[in-house]
């Protein structure tokens, strides 16, 4: 197998403005041509199905929950990241960049965060222009708190339900191109296997779960937007349906399966409370940040 990151080469500031430069781009007229198979309609499914459909290919969107709006994403609460500055406390694309990169414990991949960084005041500014409803000061600008240790507020948020408003702004964009005709949903539907023809994803083939048959489908390109893994542990704050089937069969056909160890833990937990638990209970991380502690309930209490 191949190991290498495809990560463009150059100055970290410059390398993926480069990318986009160099990359080979596909005529508009051109685009009705191919089909896109998009697995998954969470905030990164929704949002790449929606996104490229507005581009103009066909996109085929799956999800295992009877709507798109169940996707897992909407558990998200405590907020989004951007360096817009609005505060005024010094913060930057090169500030957000190294907060994540600290965050990561210096082993993420510097140029992809760099990258996030970089695009994340165009997401807050898509988001409220899909309609989320951001929280936002008197005056009518969007508010900020400080999350997740940082050192500068930069958190956009929705009170306690950020994933759910967001999710919903991914879905009315998708649902816009469904009216289209550009993008068609197919519910219920688990992916079982990944088709590949020539060292390329070209399909898919997924059980109904409503009749329980096997169906397939084609297209010229596949995108994986399936969500966690966190229960491929024993108690997790993951749904129960992020359980890492679609990854796994995607690796059994020759996909790379890099850095399992990066799964996103959450301190702020209800304790367990019973050994038939199948789940931790969240609590929003916002609460660290406006200076909620645990307390003993009882004076001798651990």
């Amino acid at each position: 197998m191949r190991l290498h990151p495809d990560i463009p080469p150059g100055p970290l500031h410059e390398k993926w403005d480069n990318c986009r430069f160099s990359n080979t781009l596909v005529n508009p007229a051109n685009r009705r041509k191919y089909e896109i198979i998009v697995v998954g309609t969470g905030l990164a499914g929704a949002s790449a199905a929606a996104s490229l459909a507005e581009l103009g290919y066909n996109v085929k969107s799956f999800c295992i929950q009877d709507s798109p709006r169940r996707a897992h994403s909407i558990a998200a609460q405590g907020g989004i990241n951007a360096a817009k500055n609005y505060q005024n406390d010094s913060d930057s694309v090169f500030r957000l960049f190294y907060d994540t990169i600290k965050g990561g414990d210096f082993r993420s991949r510097e140029a992809n965060v760099y990258r996030l960084a970089q695009i994340s005041n165009a997401i807050i500014d898509h988001c409220a222009a899909q309609g989320v409803p951001f929280a936002r000061e008197y005056g009518g600008t969007l508010a900020n708190r400080s999350f997740g240790g940082a050192q500068v507020s930069r958190t956009f948020y929705a009170r306690g339900q950020t994933g759910q408003q967001l999710l919903l702004g991914a879905y009315s964009s998708l649902m816009r191109q469904v009216a289209a005709g550009k993008v068609t949903i197919y519910s219920r539907r688990e992916m079982m296997d990944v088709v590949v023809v020539d060292g390329q994803a070209r399909g898919i083939i997924v059980r109904n779960l409503l009749t329980g048959e096997l169906e397939r489908y084609s297209a010229n390109a596949v995108v994986l937007a399936t969500g966690g893994y966190g229960n491929a542990f024993y108690l997790s704050t993951n749904a129960m349906a992020s359980n890492v089937t679609a990854a796994w069969r995607a690796h059994k056909r020759g996909a790379g399966f890099a850095n399992p160890c990066f799964v996103q833990i959450h301190p702020t937990c209800i304790p367990v409370h019973g050994d038939y638990q199948s789940k931790l209970t969240l609590m929003s991380e916002s609460l660290r940040n406006d200076g909620r502690v645990w307390v003993p309930k009882k004076t001798n209490d651990l």
